[in-house]
């Protein structure tokens, strides 16, 4: 990370690219070309987002101009879609732009690392990579044999050339992970990089500590399915901490539990002396992986995910935040705190335009960080202002995470976004009431910076104008979502195109400023479908092995009631989100909760008009509590981007010390939506009469 200075800060793309990517060093020239082959393919098709983009925007001024509605172009949507995210994968996997827990991992040397970066692929990646090459190239020919097309008559010919792409994508991506194997053992024979840190024996102990506890946790289940269900769990948590990527973890394990169990149903396992099942998995059956991966990769609710990213990017890059940032502090310049105050302000605004936590963070703490810390705030308020407020896009509209929820609990995205609403507000205003009271208590924690003027008319007005072209933004996207002018995924385009336009006109766009936002947005959209793909295998074989029925059977044992099973499973939520990302919890453990949410028979004001108000109030429940898992260590990703543009002084123990308030509050904000169920289901229902 280059030094900062006063007068110049990186760019909030630049930044958060640096902070997600890790730079190879290690040269070979067959490694190199390989790269060099899947940079040239990602950098290509990574265009397709301002096509789809394009598309979306003729669809709608179609359908409102001339009133026409073309099936071809909602096809068209999902076909970028499909191809940027599978595409990604590969390029993801050369930048090495992946999730994964550093708890550990950032400790180790860099031999260690290269060691587990082998084994993971070799071991979790490369059986994944057979199966999906294979199953889907077949599952391809059998759609050319057919001459597949639309199921529309007016839709597209040819539906075979979109299924290619699953065989195609999981060849590119066994290219670049041949090419990070090539350099890791490059790396290793020439002894090359940082030999100073924890050895794999930390790994080892990680290990057996795993095993001990799997071992414990399984005597207190029966049957060999629900003993293979709990170590499945605790392989995957135990490998996670090894911080090999999450989503070939979880692709990986799938695949070997999924072994396992086919050695089980075949009696190949009575020298463990467990029983064996029938669970009829086996490698074809592990082959309806495929469908389940076109399905995602073809759903139109999905498209919004890109779309909402790149949104969120531009806005960033249009320098909103700066104006905001500049007039905000003269009008709040004279108040206890004004600063914080300021960043939550924006924090609020930025969420409602953008659901980019990592952008989001690290946008204001270059911002403001500095600014906070010469002025004498202290360290843990500036800090947990500043990753709270970050991390509030995650919850108010428009939210990726509520996009994704959606689509997991088949409700309307909309009902999300508008159930959000509320809660979200409150949240940033229990920040706001927080910061206000703290610094009337301790002045010397949010002191009032020397020769702070009052402010005047032009500052009040200076300040209407920063705020006015963002809400535009909000009203043109939520706004046209609620009134159902747009579906969510057209809003997304709309919203898209109007950051654009908003960085066009206020000069901030350059060519090399939209290469950027395209790539960020490519290898974003890439690391969360990679997740996507490998929660789907990891849930199928789960499934198979009746893992929701054990958690359904275990969840309804406790006898604590409707309110009382909610409130066990946010609890559970909340723990989780310590050691998982919000897309695991909410791609595995989600749809697990929506049979028991249905039957415990809560009654939750729908006012006549909601279809299912319990399970829009669930997952909004939900929602406001995998807010904390940005903020609770060891796995919050808020904190890490935030390190990333800290100043030397500023310590990691102060952004730990500065979060927990804000916590607290996000759990207040729980309770507060916990105890009203009316705040997330009002609004949904009156948008609808």
């Amino acid at each position: 990370m280059p030094e900062r200075t006063e007068t110049s800060s990186p760019s909030p793309v630049d930044a958060l690219e640096r902070i997600i990517e890790t730079e190879d060093t290690d040269h070979t020239p067959l490694a190199d070309t390989l790269d060099r082959f899947v940079n040239i393919v990602g950098k290509t098709v990574m265009w397709a987002n301002v096509a789809l983009i394009l598309a979306i925007i003729l669809q709608v001024g179609l359908r409102y101009l001339f009133n026409q509605n073309l099936p071809k172009l909602d096809e068209i949507q999902w076909h970028f879609y499909g191809l940027t995210t599978m595409i990604g994968l590969s390029y993801a996997m050369v930048k090495d732009s992946h999730v994964r827990v550093d708890v550990i991992h950032a400790h180790l040397r860099d031999n260690a690392k290269r060691i587990i970066e082998i084994v993971g692929i070799l071991a979790l990646l490369v059986p994944f990579l057979f199966l999906m090459i294979d199953q889907g190239y077949d599952y391809f020919a059998e759609s050319y044999r057919v001459n597949e097309r639309s199921d529309s008559p007016i839709g597209l010919p040819a539906r075979w050339a979109f299924k290619f792409i699953i065989p195609l994508s999981f060849v590119l991506l066994a290219i670049a992970a041949a090419a990070r194997l090539i350099h890791d053992l490059h790396a290793l024979v020439t002894g090359r990089g940082e030999q100073k840190g924890w050895g794999l024996g930390i790994i080892l102990v990680l290990f057996l500590g795993t095993a001990v506890l799997t071992a414990g946790v399984g005597t207190l289940v029966e049957t060999t399915e629900e003993k293979l269900v709990v170590a499945m769990f605790m392989t995957f948590i135990g490998l996670l901490f090894t911080g090999f990527p999450v989503a070939w973890v979880l692709a990986g394990v799938g695949m070997a539990y999924g072994g396992v169990a086919f050695l089980f149903d075949n009696g190949l396992m009575a020298w463990t002396g467990l029983e064996e099942t029938l669970t009829g998995l086996d490698y074809l059956t592990l082959g309806a992986v495929v469908n389940r991966i076109y399905a995602t990769m073809s759903n139109a609710v999905l498209v919004a995910l890109p779309m909402f990213i790149f949104m969120g990017l531009m806005l960033d890059e249009s320098g909103v935040a700066q104006r905001l940032m500049d007039s905000m502090q003269r009008v709040f310049g004279t108040v206890r705190g004004g600063l914080a105050i300021t960043v939550t302000a924006i924090g609020i605004i930025l969420a409602a335009s953008t659901g980019i936590i990592g952008a989001s963070v690290v946008l204001l703490g270059v911002l403001s960080l500095p600014a906070m810390v010469r002025q004498g705030y202290s360290k843990p308020l500036a800090t947990g202002t500043i990753a709270a407020s970050g991390t509030l896009g995650i919850l108010i509209p428009p939210s990726i995470m509520l996009v994704i929820m959606a689509d997991q609990m088949a409700l309307s995205v909309g009902d999300l976004f508008m159930g959000a609403f509320f809660p979200g507000l409150i949240i940033g205003g229990l920040y706001l009431v927080f910061i206000i009271l703290l610094g009337l208590v301790r002045p010397d924690a949010a002191p009032v910076p020397d020769g702070a003027r009052r402010p005047d008319w032009a500052a009040i007005r200076d300040m209407c104008v920063a705020v006015l072209p963002p809400v535009a933004l909000i009203l043109a996207v939520l706004g046209s979502i609620f009134a159902g002018i747009t579906t969510p995924t057209e809003a997304s385009g709309v919203g898209a195109l109007g950051a654009t336009l908003l960085a066009l006109a206020y000069r901030r766009l350059s060519w090399r400023k939209l290469v950027n936002v395209c790539m960020t947005t490519f290898t974003t959209t890439a690391y969360i479908f990679a997740i996507f793909l490998g929660a789907t295998a990891f849930s199928y074989v789960l499934r198979e092995l009746g893992g929701d029925a054990l958690i359904e059977e275990l969840i309804g044992a406790t006898g604590l009631g409707p309110e009382g099973t909610i409130f066990f499973i946010l609890f559970i939520v909340f723990l989780l989100g310590f050691v998982l990302d919000w897309i695991e919890i909410t791609l595995i453990v989600l749809p697990l909760m929506r049979p028991i949410v249905n039957a415990i028979g809560l009654d939750v004001p729908g006012f006549d008009v909601l279809d299912e108000p319990t399970l829009v109030w669930f997952v909004i429940l939900v929602a406001v509590t995998l807010q904390t898992s940005f903020l609770t260590p060891p796995v919050g990703f808020a904190l890490f981007y935030l390190k990333g543009v800290c100043p030397p002084e500023v310590k990691l123990t102060d952004i730990y010390k500065g979060v927990i308030p804000f916590v607290l509050l996000q759990l207040v904000g729980l309770a507060i939506v916990f105890s009203f169920p009316e705040v997330a289901t009002w609004l949904p229902s009156v948008a609808f009469k």
